[in-house]
Formats: C-alpha cells, sequence, structure tokens
C-alpha cells in the first residue's frame, strides 16, 4: 500500500474510533432511563431496567416472545411508557451467532476493520453487505501474531429485532452477544432513524477536517500573495533609498551639482537599460524568457524560466557586454513548471557606459 494510502486508512480508523467513543458518550448522556433485554434459550426475551427513575422504582421484569422477528404481544402500558426514549441493551444468544478464530500479524491490528470485511464472505456464510460482525479485542501470541474471534450473523436477522424494539418507542438499540467464558462483543447500534449516531458524527468530523484542510490551503496561498506583495514593496523602498543617497551624494560634489548637471552626469554613467534588453534578446536562447530585469548600478539581475540554466552563465559570460555572471538564488524547478526558475547576477561592462 502507498504512502498516501496507509495516511487515508489510519486517518479513516481514528475518525471511527472518534465517532464510536462521542456516539456513546452522547448516548449516556441523553439516556436517562436504560433497559437491558436478553434472550433466553427458549427465544423469550426479559425486559429489566437498568437505570430507573422515580417513576419506575417498582416496574418488574416481563417477558415477551418473539414471532417471525417481531415482539410477539404488546408490552404491558408501564412498560411501553418506559420504553418511550430509552437505550436499549439487547443481549442474543450466541446459537444466533457465527463465532470464527482468526489469526493475523501483529502489524495488522491497525487495520482490523479492513482486513475482516475483505474476508467475512469467507469467514461466515454472509457477504459484508448481509452481515453484522465485530470481533473480540486482539490477544498477542508468538512471533509477533496477534488472535481474535469474529463474531457476525445475518443483518436481516438483527435489524428486524432492532427495529421492532425502536417501534416501540426506543431512542436506541445496541445489539451484542457473547459465550461462555468470553467478553460481550456489540454488533449492530441502530437509533431512530435508521442512522447511526456513530455516522452521523464521523460525517460531521470529515466534513471538518475537510473544511479545515480548505481553510489552510487558502491561508497559505493568501500569505503568499501577502509576502510577494511585501517583497516588492521593500524593493521599491530600496531602489528609492538608493536613489537618494546617489542625489546626496551627488549634491556634495561642489558648485556642479544643480539638478540638472546630475541628471546629465547620471545619464552618462549608468547604463542604457534599452541597450540591456537589445543585447538580451540576441544572446539569450528561444527556450529562455525572462520574467524581471533589475539594473542597479553596473548590476544586472535577471529571474526567469529556461530549461537549462547553467549554460546561461556561459552565455553571458561570452558576451562583451557582460562578466562576471553567477546564481544570486537557488534554481529551481516547481512540480507544475516545465522549465527552471532561474536566478542570475551579472556585471554591465562599460561598454554601455555613454546612455543615449
Amino acid at each position: 500500500m502507498s504512502i498516501p494510502g496507509q495516511i487515508a486508512t489510519a486517518l479513516s480508523l481514528w475518525i471511527d474510533s472518534v465517532a464510536r467513543t462521542m456516539s456513546a458518550q452522547i448516548d449516556r448522556a441523553r439516556g436517562a432511563r436504560r433497559i437491558a433485554i436478553s434472550e433466553d434459550e427458549e427465544g423469550a426475551l426479559m425486559l429489566r431496567l437498568v437505570s430507573k427513575a422515580s417513576k419506575d422504582a417498582d416496574l418488574p421484569p416481563v417477558r415477551i416472545g418473539i414471532v417471525d422477528g417481531a415482539i410477539g404481544a404488546p408490552l404491558p402500558p408501564e412498560w411501553s411508557a418506559a420504553m418511550r426514549g430509552a437505550m436499549v441493551d439487547l443481549v442474543l444468544q450466541p446459537s444466533r451467532f457465527v463465532f470464527r478464530p482468526l489469526e493475523l500479524p501483529g502489524r495488522a491490528v491497525e487495520f482490523l476493520d479492513g482486513i475482516i470485511r475483505a474476508q467475512i464472505d469467507r469467514l461466515t456464510p454472509w457477504s459484508p453487505a448481509e452481515a453484522v460482525f465485530h470481533w473480540t479485542p486482539p490477544q498477542a501470541i508468538g512471533d509477533d501474531h496477534v488472535e481474535l474471534t469474529v463474531v457476525a450473523t445475518a443483518r436481516a436477522a438483527v435489524a428486524s429485532l432492532s427495529q421492532a424494539l425502536l417501534d416501540l418507542g426506543a431512542a436506541a438499540v445496541d445489539i451484542s452477544t457473547a459465550r461462555p467464558g468470553m467478553e460481550s462483543v456489540a454488533v449492530h447500534h441502530q437509533r431512530v432513524g435508521g442512522q447511526t449516531g456513530s455516522n452521523r458524527i464521523r460525517v460531521a468530523l470529515i466534513a471538518v477536517l475537510a473544511t479545515s484542510g480548505v481553510l489552510a490551503m487558502l491561508s497559505l496561498g493568501l500569505g503568499g500573495i501577502a509576502t510577494d506583495s511585501y517583497d516588492t514593496e521593500q524593493q521599491q523602498i530600496q531602489r528609492r533609498i538608493s536613489e537618494r543617497r546617489a542625489i546626496a551624494r551627488g549634491g556634495q560634489g561642489g558648485p556642479g551639482g544643480s539638478a540638472l548637471e546630475l541628471l546629465a552626469r547620471r545619464k552618462q554613467t549608468m547604463p542604457s537599460a534599452v541597450m540591456v534588453l537589445e543585447e538580451l534578446s540576441g544572446i539569450l536562447p528561444d527556450h529562455t524568457y525572462a520574467t524581471e530585469l533589475r539594473i542597479e548600478g553596473d548590476k544586472l539581475q535577471i529571474t526567469g524560466f529556461t530549461h537549462d540554466a547553467p549554460s546561461l552563465i556561459q552565455i553571458l559570460e561570452q558576451s562583451p557586454q557582460f562578466g562576471s555572471a553567477g546564481f544570486f538564488a537557488p534554481t529551481t524547478r516547481a512540480a507544475n513548471e516545465t522549465g527552471e526558475r532561474f536566478h542570475i547576477e551579472t556585471r554591465i561592462k562599460p561598454q554601455f557606459g555613454s546612455g543615449t
């Protein structure tokens, strides 16, 4: 499995675990009344209150029959009232279930749901869509392996019982079973409306994570735009400072330091940008194009894209108008770009000394 697939699987398992935990906590907080129902060997159900309100203090246990997966007789009035809004724990006989031992490598514990779901049609008579199943806690054995027991039954059988209890007014039904000497295993949970609480919480968690991811990407994008804007503004400020310093130094040169004379001196000593551009357009290869040019004194900085950045150094060195070429920033290649982004600085030779 690829690394992205492993991350997605681990994240899905984490979401499932958090959703089940939160759903159980919410059910405990909401359920002021819990009813325990156990199936006896004759297939009848024995109802008893686990948590009692004051008005239910004298409510005795009651036994009801099951006919074709439905409650065989109506509940007594006091039990009908107690059932409304209650959280029901239904423990069915192990004879209704299939128990299959399974041995797996220790590393498979993180992916039990996917592994068991993929093998459920081999372990049981049902497909994953036709079965409800869970497993006992994995127990470590030798050679870095674990063993567990998969407990499964037909979905239609438990779903009919669960729906019958919901029709009597229960808010939620948890179905479990256990063999002698084995911990109870919960295999099915259903709430009013058909969707489990953990499924709703899982959808909400996925929505929250997706929203957080989108917001994070937007934040990174806006941060990059703001950084580029600040860099451009900083470069403009530095250029203006350099110009002011040049003017200030020129003003200290004596009586010939008028503004007109300073401009004339600057024209004669500064390289001609037009000639620089003309020379670059003649020597740069067709696969190279510049996105930014900056002239500061006798220094020229070029930024752009090319297929072969190192070859540009040699091309500039061979030109009679440029010299001392080198990279002033690393050459990079982005995933969505076909060429290399280069940053080259070179010195403009005196041939450009008399501007036009």
